[in-house]
Order: C-alpha cells, then structure tokens, then sequence
C-alpha cells in the first residue's frame, strides 16, 4: 500500500519495518547485479563471430555457474531467516492490544486495563473533512505509546481477516477460533493507516486500521479520560 507519488515502499516506522527495507534493498541490488551480467554474457554472444571446433565441453565455467547460484543464494537466506526470527521474537511487552476481526470492521480491547474496549468503523465517504483520508480513517484511532514493545493478539470473529500495517512490517491473519500473536515498536509519533489484507466479504475493503502513536505521558492522559 504505497501513498501519493511513492513507487517503492512506505518509510519505516519500526525496526523491524526498516531492516526489511533494507532486506528489500539488498535483494534488488543483488538481482540487478545478476542481471546486468547475464546480459552482457547474451550481449557478446550474440555479436560474437568467433567459433571453436575443440570446445565440446567445459567443466571450468559450468562448476562456476553451480557454485555462484549457491553462494549467492546463502547471501540472500542468512538476512532472510535472521529478520523471519526477529518477526517471530516477542520481547517483554510492555502492554498487550487484541484485535478481533468482524464483517467487516475492527473491535479492539486493551487487556492491560480494565473494561477499555471500543469497535472502529471506516469514516463514511459523506462525512470525510479535509484532514481525513478517504477509505483510510476510522472512527475509533488505535491509541499506542511509542518506543515501547507491544504485543499484538489477533482473531476473528466470523471469517478470516488479516490485521495489516505495511509501515510497521506488521501483517497477522485473524483465523475464528486461534489467536495469532506478534509484536512491534513504533519508533516515532505520527498517524499509520493499514487495512485488513485478506478477502473477507462484499466490504472487505472498507475496513481500515489507524494507529495514532503518541508519547508515554500522553497515552496515560488518554487512557485516564476514558476509565472516568
């Protein structure tokens, strides 16, 4: 989900969002490679007139050519399973936010605190202000505090959904009946918009998700005017 005049992916908002960028990075400048060579090896071949008559076989270039792959591979699969074991890794949350998916909006419940819960719906089209973005704010923002680890549950409720904020590297698929759980930290305050990322029904798209990040001291005054 790119935003206006952006061809490449959104700007990380956590450090796991930004070693994947750099994942990303690292992976094309690889392929660009690979593929800068082939086409110059296409490039002389075909505008090359000379012939052999001796060269049946070459065993040099085609051990080189099983072994390059190999090695270039293992430079793509260390990174790779490192960031897929830092996805995985739940490091000592400091809260915990449950999701649960509906036909077709979220429900969310803080389960650190007492009976702080609230559905967020899609802002129709016909109440949209100039601050908002179309299809993308809801109602009810998700009010997280930043730099601090978070613990994500996720479920639904009826079909599948999936819990997707593509700035954080965050994307969870909500199943009936299982809780998935994953974890982030968001790095700086801002507003992150994501949206459910499996086809769930006639509305599937209209069901947005809004992160509003937030200082520590401002998400305890937040917490506190709900539980008056």
């Amino acid at each position: 989900m790119t935003t206006w005049l952006n061809m490449s992916l959104q700007d990380g908002a956590s450090p796991i969002m930004e070693q994947l960028i750099f994942f990303h990075d690292h992976t094309l400048m690889i392929m660009l490679m690979i593929i800068t060579t082939v086409m110059y090896m296409m490039t002389t071949l075909l505008w090359n007139k000379h012939t052999s008559r001796f060269m049946l076989e070459g065993q040099l270039i085609e051990t080189t050519w099983t072994i390059a792959p190999a090695i270039i591979l293992v430079f793509i699969a260390m990174p790779s399973l490192r960031l897929l074991y830092l996805m995985d890794e739940i490091h000592n949350p400091t809260m915990t936010l449950k999701a649960v998916g509906h036909q077709w909006y979220w429900s969310y419940e803080y389960s650190d605190f007492t009976k702080l819960e609230f559905d967020s719906y899609m802002i129709p089209q016909e109440e949209n202000q100039a601050s908002t973005f179309r299809l993308l704010d809801t109602d009810n923002r998700i009010v997280l505090p930043m730099n601090s680890p978070i613990r994500l549950v996720v479920t639904a409720a009826d079909v599948l959904h999936s819990w997707t904020i593509p700035s954080l590297g965050v994307k969870t698929d909500a199943t009936p009946g299982r809780l998935n759980q994953t974890s982030f930290s968001i790095n700086h305050p801002g507003i992150l918009y994501g949206q459910c990322s499996e086809i769930c029904g006639a509305n599937h798209s209209f069901m947005p998700i809004t992160i509003e990040s937030v200082s520590a001291n401002h998400f305890i005054n937040w917490v506190s005017s709900l539980s008056e």
